[in-house]
């Protein structure tokens, strides 16, 4: 019999994890795949089809889908796979200078700043974009660039290994992330989709102190009131059979999760995509709707700007009404515009 090498073994079980961790994350995505209506303008030829954008976001994130920051300063970080004790330690271009324990990882950053190759200088002002289930810090890629050319602060990503843990567990490495960071420094969050509930939930155990320094908060595309789509899912077999992680609680458990998301104390803004009648992009999904999220299901009492625009889920961060939006209250707490009209063509 031929006998194969611990190496071989690992490999193996490395990328079945992989792919039963890209089919978890998939998996709203693929209850989903039916959910556009005809669009009131003709589709520009040259332009990708919405579900192979985000496909090809998922094949470049299969790596980013094992791992979870515990540490970023300006972008440089430290982070753990989620299924074992194994460290890394990142460079600004996503290259991996250092892998071990977390005790080698930890004196490694720390040498890296004493050398001068990692500017620990972070500033009194840090936006943290945080990404949604399935994707990704690259997929936040163009409205990062975008607010790093337009606002005096420190634009930071976390990434969070969305489908391979709880919320609880991503909640608690952004607790770690915040903590790394200057007590001098306000901290305030742009979130997409599920990115969103994990800040909601570090809330739930977040220090009083910490969450003072909050100043405002972005949230684009929230299913804070669950998901239609996670909840059709539910009723087919295999699809939830295969949820896992965070996708497995939005999916099977949300009754039981929604207890732990609390709402912000401090100013934050919601944008929702849809249409603004009430049809949306989604032909399964019952009201105005981004194709994913159903615009009554962005809603959470106490908002202090709620705004729809003509966009779908998984293009908001490259659109540029909501970029601008996102920008004007990020600086001023309030949106610039109240409404962009019904049924106005998708940029």
């Amino acid at each position: 019999m031929a006998r194969i090498s611990v190496k071989h073994i690992g490999l193996v079980k490395t990328s079945l994890v992989m792919c039963s961790c890209v089919v978890s994350s998939c998996l709203l995505l693929i209850a989903a795949s039916e959910a556009e209506s005809k669009e009131t303008h003709p589709p520009n030829k040259a332009e990708k089809h919405w579900v192979s954008t985000v496909f090809d976001n998922f094949t470049s994130a299969t790596d980013a889908l094992q791992w979870s920051d515990i540490r970023v300063i300006n972008n440089w970080r430290i982070q753990q796979h989620a299924q074992s004790k194994t460290y890394r330690v990142l460079n600004l271009n996503d290259e991996v200078v250092a892998e071990g324990t977390l005790d080698l990882c930890s004196r490694h950053f720390s040498k890296l700043i004493k050398n001068g190759d990692i500017d620990p200088f972070v500033g009194n002002k840090a936006v943290i974009v945080i990404h949604g289930l399935g994707e990704g810090r690259s997929a936040m890629k163009p409205l990062v660039t975008y607010l790093q050319d337009n606002m005096a602060a420190s634009i930071m990503t976390f990434g969070y290994a969305s489908p391979q843990a709880t919320l609880a567990a991503h909640a608690h490495a952004l607790g770690k992330v915040l903590a790394g960071l200057p007590p001098t420094t306000a901290v305030s969050f742009v979130g997409h989709s599920m990115g969103n509930l994990v800040v909601r939930r570090w809330l739930q155990n977040a220090q009083p102190e910490m969450i003072g320094r909050v100043n405002r908060m972005v949230m684009l595309g929230p299913p804070n009131q669950g998901s239609d789509l996670a909840r059709l899912a539910a009723h087919n077999h295999w699809l939830k059979t295969l949820a896992s992680g965070a996708a497995g609680e939005l999916v099977l458990h949300w009754d039981t999760i929604r207890h732990d998301l609390q709402t912000p104390t401090f100013e934050y803004g919601i944008i929702a995509g849809g249409k603004g009648d009430n049809e949306g992009y989604s032909s399964i999904l019952e009201g105005d709707d981004d194709a994913i999220v159903r615009v009554s299901e962005t809603k959470l009492n106490g908002a202090d700007g709620f705004l729809i625009i003509p966009v779908r889920h998984s293009r908001m961060m490259r659109n540029p009404d909501v970029q601008k939006e996102t920008l004007n209250f990020l600086q001023r707490g309030r949106f610039a515009k109240t409404t962009y009209g019904i049924n106005i063509p998708e940029k």
